[in-house]
């Protein structure tokens, strides 16, 4: 059984899987005298499992590379394909273990080089250090990139969340209404299996969440940019509680995927568009992507902000 660190304060309780790839457990926020699920709990049987958790690290990149080949300055680097549509997608962080290096009721910093690992699937090496903490009403999640390379590279970074379409109380009793959804960026990528062949444009339709709605039954998978307020998106639940994605100036982009017939989405704020890399290298000056000298870091904070009705 993985080991689970958790944190709690007034407001939230939250359990993180450091040797799971530094990955998130479950999220819950009280509301009244209950604590409910935000975030898709994670089942015992899936607590090694990455992909089943609440959310995970998307470190040194977010979402897709077209065939698992990252280009860039000239160069072709073949990265592992790690996903059924023939892509490398959403990094390498979740691949290995994470170290716990600091802890407390409501703190703790977990840390992964890939220096002290094999196998890695990114060309150059780097440190990763995800700080996540309770602060208040906010569960907030600050993410440090280190290059310990000899050369400068491109990067990227994120998180992969998993909210409820409805909340409920331990007895199944319903919590508020369903899920609600504003994001507050004003355009998006035509997508063609889920990667973009030029710069953005128009939000698509069927992603366009600009004013509060419902999350709505139609299959979505879509990269939003060009934010237009701090608060990148807002999750509400009518009746019950709101949780604001507060995000720093450098995650431009959020990832929103609305499967069919699931009681969860995820809405992810990143750094870069799917594909950056090979967007950059096309001439696209948009992406997302940051570059990481050696001995740099890069660093990077959002927050949940919880509040109740």
């Amino acid at each position: 059984m993985t080991e689970t660190v958790a944190l709690e304060n007034a407001h939230w309780r939250v359990g993180l899987l450091p040797h799971a790839g530094g990955t998130v457990a479950y999220g819950q926020v009280k509301v009244g005298s209950a604590w409910v699920d935000v975030m898709r709990p994670t089942p015992d049987e899936h607590l090694n499992s990455p992909p089943k958790t609440s959310s995970y690290p998307l470190v040194p990149w977010s979402n897709r590379i077209r065939e698992g080949k990252l280009r860039w300055q000239g160069r072709t680097y073949q990265l592992r394909v790690n996903y059924p549509d023939g892509t490398a997608i959403h990094g390498t962080g979740t691949e290995y273990p994470w170290q716990v290096v600091e802890q407390s009721a409501d703190r703790v910093v977990l840390e992964f080089s890939s220096r002290d690992v094999y196998g890695v699937n990114f060309p150059w090496t780097f440190s990763a250090r995800f700080t996540y903490a309770l602060v208040g009403t906010r569960f907030t999640c600050t993410m440090a990139l280190t290059n310990t390379d000899h050369e400068t590279f491109p990067a990227g970074l994120g998180h992969h969340p998993y909210f409820m379409r409805r909340l409920t109380a331990a007895d199944g009793t319903a919590v508020g209404e369903e899920a609600r959804l504003r994001i507050n960026c004003a355009k998006g990528y035509a997508l063609i299996n889920q990667m973009p062949d030029g710069p953005a444009g128009d939000v698509p339709a069927h992603a366009d969440y600009r004013q509060m709605r419902e999350l709505g039954n139609t299959f979505v998978d879509d990269c939003l940019t060009d934010r237009t307020a701090p608060i990148s998106a807002s999750i509400d639940y009518p009746g019950a509680l709101r949780i604001d994605v507060e995000a720093d100036d450098l995650l431009q982009h959020v990832v929103v995927y609305v499967p069919e017939d699931k009681p969860f989405f995820a809405l992810e704020p990143v750094t870069n568009a799917n594909d950056a890399f090979n967007l950059d290298e096309a001439g696209s000056d948009t992406t997302g992507l940051f570059l990481v000298q050696p001995g740099q870091t890069e660093t990077t904070q959002f927050s949940f902000a919880a509040h109740i009705y």
